[in-house]
C-alpha cells in the first residue's frame, strides 16, 4: 500500500489564500539562507497570521486544531514532571492520560527534538493537538500558578539550621514562577509575592514585634493578617526582601527606598519597598503596581451617568485647571489617568510629571521626580512647559510654587489636571488660598474639584439581599418609608470570606460657575461653597455613595466609613 503524499505547506496556504505562489518562492528562497521552517519565515515576515499557520499544519499533519484549552482539564501530576522553564520555551503543555497515551498541546508541532524529550520526561505515548501561542501560555501560567506554594506551606521547610547563608545576592529569574531554588527563605519570599499578586493586594507589609514578625495584606484598603513568622527568621526574611530591592543590607539604623521589578506568571510587577528601623528591628511595606493589563477606562471607574457626562466635557476643555481631592489611597491618580487615557490622540501633546509613576501610558511623556537631583514637581513643570505641551498632568500639588506655576500654565492656555489632599471638593478653594494663591488666580483658573473616595464592592458570588431598617435608612439621607432592598456579602472563597471584592470610586464635582466664581474672589468659606454647589445640582459624596448602595453595588458600612466627615 503506497502511503498518501502530504501536501506542502506552502500549497495549503495558497489554496487558502492565505498567501500568494509569489510570496511562497521568495520564502523558500529565505528559506535556504538560513535553513528555517517556511511557516516561522512567512510568520516573521507578518505575511501570515499564527492561527492561519495553525489550521495550514492542523491539516498538513492530521493533528486536530484546539482554540480553546480548558484549564480544569489539565492534570497537575503531569505538569508535575515537566519544568515551567521547559515548557515555556517550547510551548508544550500536557493535559490528560487515556491509558498509556499522554494528550499534549502545543504551537511547535514539528519540533521533534522536543518533542523525544517530554516522551522521555513522561514516560508515555504522546498525542499531540495544534493550540495558539497565546492559549498554550495563558494555561502554563495558571496551572504553575496553581502549583505554588502558599507561604505557610513554604514556613514548614524550616528548621533550625543557620539561616544567615540564606541571605546571600542571588541572580533573580526572568519570571519568578521559574526559579528552581529550593533554598526556604527564597521559596518563602517568593511565595509571599506570589500570593500578594494572586489576592489583589496593593501593599505588604513585614512588621517585626518582639517574639513574631507578622506580615500583612492590604487587599481593597483594608489590611489582613497573613502570615506570623517566628522571630529567628526576621534577619534572614528582611535581608532577602532588602537585597531584591538593592538595597544595603548592613544598614539598618536610617530609612531606606528600593524597588523590585518582578514577572510572576507571565505579569510585570513594580514593588516599591520602603525600610525603617522599629524598636523590633526594620519594618518593610512594599507597595505592588502591575505595570500592564491595567484598566484605566473612565466608564469603568464608578462615575455615575450625570457624573461621567460632566467628566466627558470637562476633558475635552482646551484650558483650565481640574482637580481631584481626596486622602492618600482614595483612588486619586487612577481617575487622572483614566481621563488622560480617554483624550490620548496623535493629535495631543500629552506630559505628565509624578511621584512615582505608577502606570506607564503608551504615547504619553512620563517624568519621574527625582529630589536627589533637584528635578522638583516645580522644577519639572517649568522645564514642561517649554515642550510645547497641550495637556499636563502633575501628580500633586504639594506646595504654593507648584500651584502658582499651574494656574499660570492654565491661563496660558493649557488642560491641566492635578491632585490635592482636602477632604471635600470645596476645601481645595481654602486649600489654594492657603497656598498664598490670590482668589482671582483661583476663580479664574479652576475649572472643577472632584473629590472622591474608594468604597469595596459587595462580593457578587455570596451576595445576599435584606430589608434596611428606617434608621440605616437615614444614615444615608434617604427616605425612611422608602422600599429597597440592599444587598450584604456572606462571605465565601471567592471573596477571602470578607464579603468584598474589588473596589470602586464614589464622587461629588463642583464645577465652577460664575456664581461659585464670585463666592471665591469674596473669600468665602469653604461650606458656603458647597452648599451653593449642592444647590446648582452637585451630588455630594454621600449621596453618591447612598445611589450605590441602592444598587446593591457596596454597603451602607461602607459610605459610612469613608464619609464620615459629612454632616448629616
Amino acid at each position: 500500500m503506497i502511503a498518501k503524499k502530504r501536501p506542502l505547506i506552502g500549497e495549503i496556504l495558497v489554496q487558502k489564500g492565505a498567501i500568494t505562489p509569489a510570496q511562497v518562492v521568495e520564502a523558500l528562497k529565505l528559506q535556504k539562507e538560513d535553513d528555517g521552517l517556511l511557516g516561522e519565515i512567512l510568520l516573521r515576515q507578518k505575511l501570515l497570521k499564527e492561527e492561519t499557520l495553525l489550521s495550514a499544519l492542523s491539516e498538513q499533519w492530521d493533528i486536530p486544531y484546539l482554540t480553546h484549552l480548558d484549564i480544569n482539564e489539565i492534570d497537575p501530576t503531569l505538569t508535575e514532571k515537566v519544568p515551567l522553564s521547559f515548557a515555556k520555551r517550547h510551548q508544550f503543555l500536557p493535559i490528560k492520560r487515556v491509558g498509556k497515551v499522554v494528550h499534549c498541546a502545543t504551537s511547535k508541532p514539528l519540533n521533534l527534538t522536543a518533542l523525544d524529550d517530554f516522551h522521555l520526561m513522561l514516560k508515555a505515548q504522546i498525542e499531540l493537538s495544534i493550540a495558539p501561542s497565546s492559549e498554550i501560555m495563558r494555561c502554563i501560567h495558571l496551572v504553575y500558578e496553581m502549583a505554588t506554594e502558599r507561604p505557610e506551606e513554604a514556613m514548614s521547610d524550616f528548621s533550625g539550621g543557620n539561616l544567615s547563608t540564606l541571605a546571600e545576592e542571588l541572580a533573580e529569574p526572568e519570571d519568578l514562577l521559574d526559579t528552581d531554588d529550593e533554598a526556604p527563605m527564597i521559596l518563602l519570599v517568593n511565595s509571599i509575592f506570589f500570593q500578594a499578586v494572586q489576592q489583589r493586594a496593593s501593599d505588604i507589609h513585614f512588621e517585626p514585634f518582639e517574639r513574631e514578625v507578622t506580615i500583612r495584606f492590604r487587599v481593597d484598603g483594608v489590611l489582613y493578617n497573613i502570615l506570623n513568622s517566628p522571630k529567628r527568621l526576621q534577619s534572614a526574611l528582611i535581608s532577602r526582601v532588602k537585597i531584591m530591592a538593592g538595597m544595603n543590607i548592613a544598614e539598618k539604623r536610617l530609612p531606606q527606598d528600593g524597588r523590585i521589578s518582578l514577572r510572576i506568571g507571565g505579569r510585570e510587577i513594580d514593588i516599591r519597598v520602603s525600610d525603617v528601623p522599629t524598636a523590633h528591628g526594620e519594618r518593610l511595606v512594599l507597595r505592588i503596581l502591575e505595570k500592564t493589563n491595567e484598566s484605566l477606562n473612565l466608564n469603568e471607574i464608578g462615575l455615575s451617568k450625570k457624573d461621567l457626562g460632566s467628566m466627558e466635557r470637562l476633558i475635552q476643555m482646551a484650558h483650565g485647571i481640574i482637580l481631584v481631592t481626596g486622602p492618600t489611597g482614595s483612588g486619586k491618580t487612577t481617575t487622572l489617568y483614566s481621563a488622560l487615557s480617554r483624550i490620548n490622540s496623535p493629535d495631543k501633546n500629552i506630559l505628565t510629571i509624578e511621584d512615582p509613576i505608577e502606570y506607564q501610558l503608551q504615547g504619553i511623556g512620563q517624568i519621574q521626580v527625582n529630589s536627589k537631583i533637584d528635578l522638583t514637581f516645580a522644577n519639572g513643570l517649568r522645564s514642561i512647559l517649554r515642550q510645547d505641551p497641550d495637556v499636563i498632568m502633575i501628580g500633586e500639588i504639594r506646595d504654593g510654587e507648584t500651584a502658582n506655576i499651574a494656574i499660570h500654565a492654565s491661563l496660558t492656555g493649557h488642560l491641566v489636571f492635578s491632585t490635592l489632599h482636602t477632604n471635600d471638593s470645596a476645601g481645595a478653594v481654602t486649600r489654594l488660598v492657603d497656598m498664598g494663591i490670590e482668589p482671582f488666580l483661583v476663580s479664574s483658573s479652576v475649572v472643577a474639584i472632584i473629590a472622591q473616595r474608594l468604597v469595596r464592592k459587595i462580593c457578587t458570588t455570596c451576595r445576599k439581599p435584606y430589608t434596611p431598617t428606617p434608621e440605616e435608612c437615614k444614615k444615608l439621607g434617604l427616605p425612611p418609608e422608602g422600599d429597597y432592598s440592599f444587598f450584604k456579602g456572606a462571605g465565601c472563597d471567592k471573596c477571602l470570606n470578607t464579603g468584598f471584592k474589588g473596589r470602586m470610586g464614589i464622587y461629588e464635582i463642583l464645577m465652577v460657575d460664575d456664581e461659585i466664581r464670585n463666592m471665591i474672589l469674596t473669600k468665602v468659606d469653604s461650606g458656603q461653597i458647597k452648599a451653593k454647589a449642592i444647590a446648582h445640582g452637585m451630588t455630594s459624596l454621600r449621596e453618591d455613595g447612598a445611589q450605590r448602595v441602592i444598587a446593591g453595588l457596596t454597603t451602607t458600612e461602607e459610605v459610612i466609613r469613608v464619609t464620615q466627615e459629612e454632616n448629616l
